[in-house]
């Protein structure tokens, strides 16, 4: 018997009847040799951390544009965290924790940009819309290794794709994904506000430090065991009506005074501004972008392998573009 092997046969025997078993996999769309130490789940959370898009996340914003402190968050930073939450909910609901971890990590690949700025710009500008989760499930699917994709199962593309939006998850750890997501966003969001000084502890209505705590641990711990408790045995996650009225109240708060304040408004200017003149640039000059990008374009159109291209980007790099394009040279010295 293989490693792999007795680790299936250990699912088993320790996760729930609502879990997701490695050995019931619906599969990938090319079969691949089953590895003789990894489930199928494990092998996708390692192709996941291991691909490129993973690493220019690092390089993403979360919700502060290239902020001067370091410890505020990154794109990459808000993903370690929604991995941590939804791991932790995942084995108190004895639920298929490398399922889990692969579709926390692989959620938010394909998000732009400067962040949800970045996305809002695509939107207006791409037919048919551009939402980061969809996205996400073509850069695995199309974009990463050299066009060929990560050919990741079947669950782990469906948690990526249905982690935010109306589509629902068709299994339990991607329903885990999902709430983590909202926890780790509200949460992690809330504490750069008050570092960064855009609200006061004070500014924050009373009634939802009282219910779900006054630091940012308290928050995370009584939001993760509202979950466990309200979900243990159950096809479905849930929180109970008190806190999910208390979180989702904070979350309308977060948006009035820190998502859509108007200190925003310089910053999100610029970065749209940034983003539709290299989208009207490159849908003229297609040739310029890198070659996998322009063999998109023959097969998928201009004007979704343009979106493609600045969606890969990172806040620096599209800055950096910006500039050799349309900024002007300094004069050599001779």
């Amino acid at each position: 018997m293989t490693v792999r092997e007795r680790l299936e046969q250990q699912e088993y025997l320790l996760l729930s009847p609502y879990a997701s078993h490695s050995a019931e996999s619906a599969g990938r769309d090319t079969p691949v040799p089953a590895c003789d130490l990894r489930t199928d789940f494990q092998r996708d959370r390692d192709r996941i951390i291991h691909c490129k898009s993973f690493r220019r996340l690092k390089f993403k914003t979360q919700v502060f544009l290239s902020p001067e402190g370091d410890h505020y968050r990154t794109r990459l930073t808000h993903t370690l965290e929604v991995s941590q939450v939804a791991r932790t909910i995942s084995r108190a609901l004895r639920l298929n924790e490398d399922l889990t971890e692969a579709i926390a990590l692989g959620h938010d690949l394909g998000h732009t940009p400067y962040g949800h700025i970045g996305e809002r710009t695509l939107d207006t500008l791409i037919s048919g819309g551009f939402r980061h989760n969809e996205q996400s499930l073509r850069v695995v699917e199309r974009l990463e290794n050299d066009g060929k994709g990560l050919n990741l199962t079947k669950e782990v593309r469906n948690g990526i794709l249905t982690h935010s939006g109306r589509l629902m998850p068709d299994t339990l750890e991607g329903e885990c994904v999902r709430r983590a997501d909202r926890i780790a966003y509200l949460n992690h969001d809330l504490d750069d506000a008050l570092r960064g000084g855009i609200i006061q502890l004070e500014d924050i209505p009373p009634d939802f430090l009282t219910v779900l705590g006054r630091t940012h641990g308290e928050r995370i711990d009584r939001m993760i065991k509202d979950v466990v408790s309200s979900s243990l045995d159950q096809p479905h996650l849930s929180m109970s009506p008190r806190i999910q009225s208390a979180m989702d109240g904070l979350r309308e708060f977060m948006f009035e005074r820190v998502y859509r304040n108007p200190w925003r408004d310089p910053e999100e200017i610029r970065c749209d501004y940034v983003l539709r003149h290299l989208f009207e640039y490159y849908c003229t000059h297609p040739g310029e972008m890198p070659e996998e990008f322009v063999m998109i374009g023959y097969q998928d159109g201009t004007e979704r392998s343009v979106c493609d291209y600045l969606s890969c980007m990172t806040d620096r790099y599209a800055t950096r573009k910006f500039t050799s394009l349309f900024a002007p040279s300094s004069f050599p010295a001779f």
